[in-house]
């Protein structure tokens, strides 16, 4: 169940639950969250309770499934590379306007922008998480500008005493689109351990997950790309139409990912005195998969038929090149994270903290073949992709005043802090076995580093009865510097460049009755372009790249929430407008009178919605808890000199992937101390992928289509120790699309050991 932190304060014993002053709540309880409870903004969050009763999660990101506005890209179980997270005003293709973190880690991957920059989910598994919070917007000076859309904090398990945790689960897919007909399996296992003894505290989880996804992509052909040479006759073929509505035939799948990954968390805590704690975290992730084709086509033997001699095709008495329409691809990537922090918890006139953390790509190697010739699955030509090297670490120091003596009661959060960001992509040819030779000639090679130094500070102060006020600004130091594309024929260098911006915060909160608060939020958030938005190559021709001078995408969100106290339920209806310029977007534009597309800035993107929530504990009778939202938001581009196809179409339209309607519910029932029930909805209105709103039809591949879907899970508590559950995410199996393929109706069971 999807519950602030005021309603969870029911839940909780008396001696941990969190005060409610004024809309803020300051959690009590030994693990609370790391996000900065007392600026009157939306916060929404849940449980470890909540989870283990309500959600079907078998990775971090489901964790969010039933909160207000979020939506996170999950394509299958273990999706490591296009769990993308959008918020209100951010659509999936926007993974650098939302920060994640873990324990105060940085989890998010602004090394890029887009379905391949996901946060780094994988480095928290479900069984470690001990709650989770969102703060909506850009409205805390103490996050960077990537905060536009949400910050998302996930606080894992420490323990205070002996405790450990088994638990195994099995899942399954039965699967069904064009001419695909198979049924997806998987795996997952994972056990924690941790204890408490005098000063010292530590925590190890461990999981391995074997998953095999349904297919992502598809090879495809237009009806009308015909060619003149005769080709083998073939049948299978599906006849279908595009995201435009354009006639094609789906010639079969691409990309069906089996995926075996391993987690393993040492979490060391030291009471250094008995207000002085130092923390260390160790974070490993392995990941191993490959993806796989699979050919509608069939000879007239019955034969499938990947690629011919001459790489031409006879559908329906028509000839179609399908040179370079398959593809396979091995990946092998190991990433690492360290975490230390040194922190006070006086809750006197000083607190302060030092935290570093840092996020490597020990190995990270992708293998891939285009099965232009008939050998394709088993040898010839391909690529490797070699990113080893890639990564980011932070640096922070912070501190809290509690100034006495002052008109009013005063909270004072103040900190320095600084990213660095280093991407390197290098790109090799392989001429003889794709599937074990070593790099062979240049591709293409891409690189650089960003720095962002930054100073904040904002006052919370309870200026009067009944009021409260923050005022914040945050001022950072951006860098990019050492950026570099290349090819076997081509290299370019690009200048260094240095900015500075300032975004100020401001909020208002106003107890209106004793059961009713109003809040007011505003804030500036700065987003500067990534090292793969300045330098990626799209392309392995250098008249086709990412812009080096991008200018930083810059918007002011302002939101207004009224919040009622039902006593066992809170409501929330939340006012909320973005105004956002130099939006980051792939477009094309004349440039020297030729026609050149790739990432630019869009003018200006206007966001106006409204956000209804309900949490509610025991609703209507005892053990009914009731959560749901509600978001309308009507995003618009209003400004740019781009276009898609011709000029000026983009004018009007929507934002892509920001649906106009969409709404969550969640229903789980307590039917007694053994078992419990939940049932969950989720849906999203129409939407769009491209600029200039053509593609209508969002029911195809590449499209982006609306969804209503239904989630199952019965939980059942055998003794005090096992726990069995089973579940059914989209039950009632709806196929949509979010570019790819979502899952359709998939089980789950799953058996748990607590000691």
């Amino acid at each position: 169940m999807a519950f602030p932190l005021a309603v969870v304060a029911q839940s909780l014993p008396t001696d941990e639950a969190p005060v409610k002053t004024l809309g803020i709540v300051s959690v009590s309880s030994g693990q609370p969250s790391s996000l900065p409870t007392q600026i009157p903004t939306t916060i929404e969050g849940v449980t470890r309770e909540q989870i283990e009763a309500t959600v079907n999660a078998t990775d971090s990101e489901d964790a969010l499934k039933y909160l207000p506005s979020l939506l996170v890209r999950k394509r299958y179980i273990g999706d490591y590379n296009h769990a993308v997270l959008s918020s209100r005003a951010s659509g999936t293709g926007n993974s650098a306007r939302s920060a994640v973190y873990a324990d105060g880690i940085l989890l998010s991957n602004y090394l890029g922008n887009g379905a391949t920059y996901a946060p780094r989910w994988g480095m928290v598994t479900p069984e470690e998480i001990e709650r989770v919070d969102v703060m909506y917007g850009p409205f805390s000076a103490a996050y960077p500008g990537n905060s536009a859309g949400a910050v998302v904090d996930y606080v894992t398990r420490m323990p205070k005493q002996f405790e450990a945790h088994i638990k195994s689960s099995v899942f399954t897919q039965p699967f069904e689109l064009y001419n695909s007909s198979e049924t997806y399996s998987g795996n997952q296992s994972s056990a924690s351990m941790g204890s408490r003894s005098g000063d010292w505290s530590w925590w190890v989880n461990v999981n391995h997950t074997d998953s095999a996804g349904q297919a992502q992509t598809f090879a495809t052909k237009a009806q009308s790309a015909t060619t003149g040479v005769a080709g083998t006759a073939v049948s299978g073929a599906v006849a279908g139409l595009d995201r435009t509505n354009t006639p094609w035939y789906i010639l079969g799948t691409n990309t069906q990912y089996h995926t075996q990954q391993d987690h393993a968390k040492l979490k060391l805590a030291y009471e250094v005195t008995s207000t002085l704690r130092a923390s260390y975290t160790l974070g490993y992730w392995d990941n191993t998969s490959d993806g796989n084709p699979q050919t509608y086509l069939r000879d007239a033997a019955g034969n499938p038929v990947y690629a011919t001699a001459s790489n031409v095709v006879n559908i329906n008495g028509q000839n179609y090149n399908i040179s370079g329409l398959f593809n396979a691809s091995r990946e092998r990537l190991t990433h690492v994270m360290h975490g230390l922090s040194l922190k006070t918890h006086t809750q006197g006139e000083w607190d302060w903290e030092l935290a570093a953390s840092q996020y490597g790509y020990s190995t990270d190697l992708q293998r891939n073949a285009t099965l232009s010739t008939t050998v394709g699955l088993t040898g010839g030509a391909g690529t490797i992709t070699d990113q080893n090297g890639t990564g980011w670490r932070t640096l922070a120091a912070k501190a809290t005043w509690r100034p006495q003596g002052l008109q009013g009661a005063h909270i004072v959060d103040m900190g320095v802090q600084q990213e660095n960001y280093a991407l390197r992509i290098l790109k090799s040819n392989i001429a003889g076995n794709w599937l074990s030779d070593p790099a062979g000639s240049l591709n293409s090679d891409v690189g650089g580093l960003t720095q962002m130094q930054s100073l904040y500070g904002q006052d919370s102060w309870a200026f009067a009865p009944n009021w409260k006020t923050v005022l914040g600004a945050r001022v950072e130091n951006w860098q990019a510097k050492g950026g570099f594309t290349r090819t076997a024929s081509s290299a370019r260098d690009y200048a260094d460049r240095n900015e500075t911006h300032v975004s100020p915060k401001a909020a208002l909160a106003y107890q209106y009755t004793a059961d009713t608060v109003l809040k007011l939020s505003t804030g500036r958030a700065v987003r500067m372009p990534t090292v793969q938005e300045l330098y990626g190559a799209t392309s392995g021709v250098l008249t086709v790249v990412n812009d080096p001078l991008l200018k930083p995408e810059k918007s002011w969100t302002t939101e207004l929430s009224a919040e009622k106290d039902l006593g066992n339920a809170l409501l929330r209806a939340t006012l909320f407008y973005e105004a956002s310029r130099d939006a980051l977007y792939s477009q094309s534009s004349v440039e020297g009178g030729s026609v050149v597309t790739r990432i630019q800035n869009v003018g200006a993107i206007h966001t106006s919605g409204l956000e209804l929530a309900f949490q509610g504990a025991d609703v209507l009778k005892k053990g009914l808890d009731v959560s749901g939202s509600l978001t309308y938001a009507d995003s618009r581009i209003v400004e740019n000199s781009g276009y898609v196809v011709t000029p000026g179409d983009t004018i009007g339209q929507y934002q892509p992937r920001v649906p106009l309607w969409r709404a969550t519910a969640l229903l789980s029932y307590r039917h007694d101390a053994q078992w419990t029930t939940s049932l969950g909805a989720r849906y999203s209105g129409d939407q769009y992928s491209t600029l200039n709103n053509a593609d209508v039809n969002g029911f195809a591949y590449m499209g982006a289509s609306r969804y209503f879907t239904t989630d199952l899970r019965v939980r059942y508590r055998i003794d005090r120790q096992w726990t069995a559950a089973f579940g059914i995410d989209n039950l009632n199996n709806y196929q949509y699309w979010n570019f790819h393929p979502y899952p359709q109706r998939s089980y789950m069971a799953e058996l748990k050991l607590d000691i």
